[in-house]
Parts: structure tokens; sequence; C-alpha cells
């Protein structure tokens, strides 16, 4: 691999030998001990964020609403008379 960007960080001594002593035991640099943690983390960060998790009862009321006709509320349908009466060019 040619890196070519960079990241730097400081670290307090004692993050910096933990750090250093887990990739000894991974028989790996602290660099790509680093750069693998960072991507890992990365990734299960971004991947929570694009999963929705709810509970049972709350995935049935989900369900239940989505598998129902849509019914505009009143505030809906005065938005919609609103930009039926707006002239387009």
């Amino acid at each position: 691999m040619s890196a070519t960007a960079r990241l730097d960080l400081k670290l307090e001594q004692d993050e910096k030998d933990t750090v250093a002593r887990a990739a000894a035991i991974m028989g790996t640099t602290v660099a790509a001990f680093v750069r693998l943690a960072a991507k890992e983390k990365a990734s299960d960060v971004i991947e929570r964020e694009h999963r929705v998790t709810m509970s049972a009862v709350d995935f049935r009321a989900f369900s239940k609403a989505i598998n129902q006709p849509f019914v505009p509320n009143a505030a809906l349908l005065k938005g919609m008379q609103s930009a039926r009466a707006v002239k387009r060019a």
C-alpha cells in the first residue's frame, strides 16, 4: 500500500504504550495497527448510523402504520390546496 494522506495525533504515554503493546501482540507496526483500528471503528460507526433498530412493539406499530392507506392530515390538505393555487410559469 502506498498511502499518501497523513493523520497526526497526540497520545498520552500510557495510551501509546497500550497501542504499541497491542500492535506487538498482533505482529504489526503501530501505524498499521492504528490505521486498521481506526478504519474498523469508522466502518462500525457509519454502519450503525445507517441501521434502524427498534423493539418488537415499535416494529409492529411501524409495520401497521406503513401498511395502511395514506390519509393526509388537515395541515397537509391545506398545504396541498395552497400549492394548487400557486401560478407556475
